[in-house]
């Protein structure tokens, strides 16, 4: 089983429900270590006092924040865990917003929510079912790891998410930081009806199994290649950027490609048995249901370049 991150207590009106906090989500990056080149030497870091270059103990280290002319103020766990509201351990709802009036702008990172024990469940599963029913979310904030996060809570087949969500000052302003915005560029009406209508046959159901993450498998084959002493596949270059004579003609070509796009060789070889047999379903692959997977794959293949 999963460990909790986090624990402590939601609360609303009167009511208050103990609660675990888990990670609802996986990174898959490959992560390496550091050497020197030419070498099989480990790069290492070490935290060392920078006066007396010797090594120091974590157990001895403070934060420290400068307060101007290279003066600090140092202060210990303990003194900023006594001030945290709540005293860390209490995400206390001060009230209940509609999901879809939250800009996706704000949404930093997905947890899950569990009842600390069973005798909990009640109250929990009443919170979840009165989300659910209402269509709110709970805004909420706690602190974790010395920092204090403004959230949503909410309900999510069955169970109780807690997204972290930005604050209004931390998300910038793109007018500020963008100098290359469009002025006064405004497309002709036929590139924006041409564009409508690629976005229109582009249209398809949000369905995130769909997608896998293509780069970390091509870097785990690269590890293997290289160990192994295979030849090391490159990449084609990016297509070049459309010039504004060539933008017409690329959205009319684009649109008679058909209503979704082509299907990449990575996108293919990453495909289960079914998503294969549908994709060959809607290219008009003819005796597919009798096809095994990696002839399913080479069909989806065929098809999609005689397409293109």
């Amino acid at each position: 089983m999963a460990r909790s991150i986090w624990s402590g207590s939601i609360s609303f009106g009167l009511v208050t429900i103990p609660v675990a906090l888990f990670s609802a989500t996986d990174d898959h990056t490959v992560h390496f270590n550091q050497f020197e080149r030419g070498t099989s030497d480990r790069i290492r870091y070490q935290r060392v006092n920078e006066r007396t270059g010797k090594e120091v103990e974590y157990a001895d280290i403070v934060r420290g924040h400068e307060v101007g002319d290279g003066e600090y103020v140092l202060v210990e766990p303990d003194e900023l865990a006594a001030i945290a509201p709540g005293r860390s351990k209490s995400i206390e709802i001060t009230g209940f917003v509609d999901l879809d009036e939250i800009d996706p702008i704000h949404f930093q990172k997905t947890y899950w929510l569990a009842p600390a024990k069973e005798e909990y469940g009640r109250p929990y599963a009443l919170l979840t079912e009165a989300l659910a029913k209402t269509n709110r979310v709970g805004i909420a904030s706690f602190v974790m790891r010395g920092k204090q996060y403004l959230t949503d809570i909410r309900a999510d087949d069955g169970v109780l998410a807690l997204d972290t969500l930005y604050y209004a000052d931390e998300i910038r302003d793109p007018h500020d930081m963008l100098d290359t915005l469009p002025s006064g560029n405004r497309p002709h009406a036929n590139e924006l009806k041409m564009a409508t209508q690629l976005i229109e046959s582009m249209a398809m159901p949000w369905r995130p199994r769909d997608f896998r993450d293509t780069y970390t498998r091509k870097v785990n084959k690269l590890i293997q290649d290289k160990h192994k002493g295979r030849k090391i596949v490159v990449e084609a270059e990016p297509p070049e950027p459309t010039g504004t004579t060539d933008l017409l003609e690329a959205l009319r070509r684009s649109v008679e490609r058909g209503r979704r796009p082509a299907r990449s060789s990575s996108q293919v070889d990453d495909s289960s048995k079914a998503e294969l047999a549908e994709a060959a379903r809607e290219l008009g692959i003819k005796g597919r249901s009798k096809m095994s997977r990696d002839e399913l794959a080479s069909a989806v293949k065929r098809a999609t370049r005689k397409a293109s």
